[in-house]
C-alpha cells in the first residue's frame, strides 16, 4: 500500500474487523505509482493464512504474480475532433473515448480524459462522451495522473499537428489556449456553474521553458536530414488535481525541548512524510535536528490523514501542519502571557523562545512544562471538536505530554488544486534503422511554492520517465482471446533503463504561491507523466511528419 492511516479502514472492511482492531506497519514502501493507493485486497492474504496457521505469514509477489493480479493502467482508445481558429484559439472540442476497464469495479480514467482536456487546453466550446468497457483481462486500476495522461496523450499530437497545419509556433499555440488564473474545469452542473481552478501559472511555464530550452534557436534546426538522421523538437503541457483538504496535523512540544511530530501519511521514497511536517517546525521556531518523527505504524498514535497518492500529500498535509502549529502557537503565547504578564499578541516565536518584543519570555521546554501544569486544550486533555475521531483517540494517547499543537484544515480554498508541467523535448532519429534517441529534456512545474527542491526534482524528473516510457516502449499485452498477459517478464516488456532516458535531462519550477493555502504549495506526483510522454511524440512528428504514427509507443518498425 501507498497510503498509512487510509489503508486501515481498507484492510478492516476486507477483514470483517474493527479499524481499532487493525495495526498496519508500513515504514518504506518504495515506488508508488498507482494501483495500490489504499491497498489491494490481495494484501489480506496473509493476514487470512496467518488466522488459520496461527503463525505470522510472509507474502511474495513475483514480477509475473504481479501481471496476474495488480493493476494495470486502463487503456484508452480515442477520436477527437478539432475546430480552431486561423489565429490558432481552440474553438471546440468533440472527443469520444472508450476505457478498457478489466473485470471489475469501475475505472474512472475514461470521464477523466475529458475533463482533464477541458482543463488543459481551454476549448470555448467541448463535447465528451465516452464509456468503459468491462474486459476479459487482469484487473486495472488507476495508476499516475489517472485518464489525465490518457486524455492529454490523444489531444496533444493533434494539437501540434493544427500548429503545423496553421503556420503557428507550437509555443504559441499552447500559450494561446493554456489555462490561467482561475480557469474553467469539467462540464456545468445543473445550475450551469462550472468548476475552476485555484491558480494556473502555465503561460509562465512555457515562457520560462522557452528560454531555458533555447526553443527558437533549436527549432530552427528541426527537420534538417544530415547523414541519415533528422532531429525533431517538442513541447507538450499537462496537468492534474494536486491537493485536497480536511485533514489534522498532531505534534507534541515536550519539556525537554524537543518536537515529537505525528505524520499519517505513506513515505513513497519523496520524503513527502517529513517535508510537509517541516512547516509546523519552521513556524515554532524549532530546528529540524530537535525534531522526532513518527510515521508508518498506526499503533503508534498518528493522525488523521490523506491518501498517498494523487498528488495531494504536499498540498494536504502542509495545510494541516500550519493548521497545528497555528494552534500551539495561539497556546503558546497564551501561556507566555499568563506566566509574564501582558498580552498574548505581545509575544513572537525567536530562537526557540516565546519572547515578549523587547521583554522578557520562555523557551519552548518551559511552555511545554507549564502547558503541562494547567492541563485542559494546553496539553491535549481537551480536544478540539472538528478533529478526526482516528485523530481523538491519538491525540488523547498522547495528552499530558508537553505542549500539543493538534488541529483540522478548515482554511477556506477557493476553487480546486490542480499542477501543471510544460516539458520540452529534442530528438535525433535516424530514418535508416528507424533507431532514435532522446537528446534533450526539460519539465518546468507550476506547483505552488516548492517545499524541498530535491525533492521536488525527483519527482518531476521520475514521473517524466514514466511518461517517456509510455513514449518509447511500455505497453499491455495480453491473448485477445484468454486475456491473460502475454508481456509479463521484463525481456518482454522493458521498463526503460538509464539507456533510456534522456542524455540530458533537467527540471526547473515557478515557485509562484498558490493563493488559496496557508503555505501555497501544490502536490506535483500526476503531471510529468503525460508532459514527458506527448513531449516525446511531438518531438517524434516533428521530425518525421504527421502521418507516420497514430498511437504510442512508437517501435522502430512504426517508423520503418
Amino acid at each position: 500500500t501507498q497510503s498509512t492511516i487510509q489503508t486501515v479502514a481498507s484492510v478492516a472492511r476486507w477483514l470483517h474487523m474493527e479499524p481499532t482492531d487493525i495495526v498496519l506497519i508500513s515504514n518504506y514502501t518504495g515506488g508508488g505509482f498507482g494501483s495500490k493507493a489504499s491497498g489491494t485486497i490481495t494484501s489480506i492474504i496473509p493476514a487470512l493464512l496467518s488466522k488459520k496457521a496461527n503463525a505470522p505469514v510472509l507474502m511474495r509477489v513475483s514480477r509475473e504474480d504481479e501481471h496476474y493480479i495488480g493493476g494495470a493502467r486502463p487503456s484508452l482508445h480515442g477520436r477527437v475532433k478539432a475546430a480552431f481558429s486561423k489565429e490558432g484559439r481552440l474553438l471546440g472540442v468533440d472527443m469520444f473515448s472508450i476505457g478498457e476497464n478489466g473485470p471489475y469495479e469501475q475505472q474512472g480514467d475514461a470521464a477523466q480524459s475529458g475533463r482533464i482536456v477541458s482543463l488543459m487546453f481551454q476549448p470555448e466550446a467541448m463535447r465528451w462522451r465516452g464509456l468503459s468497457v468491462l474486459t476479459n483481462t487482469p484487473p486495472r486500476r488507476a495508476q499516475s495522473q489517472p485518464g489525465g495522461m490518457q486524455g492529454i496523450t490523444v489531444f496533444e499530437p493533434l494539437l501540434a499537428k493544427a500548429a503545423r497545419k496553421l503556420g503557428i509556433d507550437q509555443v504559441a499555440i499552447r500559450r494561446l489556449n493554456a489555462p490561467a488564473g482561475k480557469a474553467k474545469v469539467g462540464p456545468a452542473n445543473a445550475r450551469g456553474q462550472r468548476a475552476y481552478t485555484t491558480s494556473a501559472f502555465v503561460k509562465e511555464a512555457l515562457d520560462k521553458g522557452a528560454t531555458e530550452f533555447n526553443w527558437e534557436a533549436r527549432k530552427a534546426n528541426s527537420g534538417r536530414r544530415t547523414n541519415g538522421k533528422v532531429r525533431g523538437v517538442g513541447v507538450a503541457m499537462s496537468t492534474f488535481v494536486a491537493g485536497s483538504v480536511g485533514f489534522d496535523g498532531l505534534f507534541v512540544i515536550k519539556p525537554d525541548g524537543r518536537m515529537y511530530i505525528q505524520s499519517g501519511v505513506g513515505n513513497l521514497g519523496t520524503e513527502s512524510m517529513s517535508d510537509t511536517n517541516r512547516v509546523a517546525a519552521e513556524m515554532m521556531g524549532m530546528p529540524w535536528e530537535k525534531v522526532d518523527l513518527t510515521w508508518g505504524d498506526t499503533s503508534k498514535h498518528l493522525p488523521w490523514s490523506c491518501v498517498s497518492g494523487g498528488s495531494q500529500t504536499t498540498h494536504a498535509m502542509t495545510r494541516a501542519a500550519h493548521a497545528a502549529a497555528t494552534d500551539a502557537m495561539k497556546k503558546a503565547r497564551e501561556i507566555a502571557a499568563r506566566t509574564l504578564g501582558g498580552r498574548a499578541d505581545d509575544y513572537e516565536f525567536v530562537n526557540e523562545r516565546v519572547q515578549r518584543r523587547g521583554g522578557a519570555g520562555l523557551s519552548l521546554a518551559q511552555v511545554a512544562q507549564k502547558a503541562i501544569e494547567l492541563g485542559g486544550v494546553y496539553d491535549g486533555h481537551e480536544l478540539p471538536k472538528d478533529i478526526n475521531a482516528y485523530t481523538v483517540r491519538s491525540a488523547t494517547a498522547l495528552a499530558g505530554q508537553g505542549l500539543m499543537g493538534v488541529a483540522r484544515d478548515s482554511y477556506p480554498r477557493d476553487g480546486q488544486t490542480f499542477s501543471y508541467v510544460a516539458s520540452f523535448a529534442e530528438v535525433e532519429v535516424d530514418v535508416e534503422t528507424g533507431k532514435y534517441h532522446i537528446l534533450d529534456y526539460l519539465a518546468v512545474a507550476d506547483v505552488g511554492t516548492v517545499v524541498h527542491p530535491k525533492a521536488l526534482g525527483g519527482q518531476v524528473l521520475g514521473r517524466s520517465m514514466l511518461g517517456i516510457a509510455h513514449a518509447i516502449g511500455q505497453k499491455w499485452v495480453y491473448d485477445q482471446h484468454y486475456g491473460v498477459p502475454l508481456a509479463k517478464r521484463f525481456h518482454y516488456n522493458k521498463p526503460p533503463s538509464i539507456l533510456d532516458a534522456p542524455q540530458r535531462m533537467a527540471w526547473t519550477a515557478l515557485d509562484i504561491p498558490d493563493p488559496e493555502s496557508p503555505v501555497g504549495a501544490r502536490g506535483i506526483g500526476e503531471p510529468p507523466v503525460a508532459a514527458g510522454c506527448c513531449a516525446i511524440l511531438n518531438a517524434l512528428s516533428d521530425a518525421l511528419g504527421d502521418d507516420v504514427f497514430r498511437r504510442a509507443p512508437v517501435y522502430l518498425d512504426t517508423i520503418l
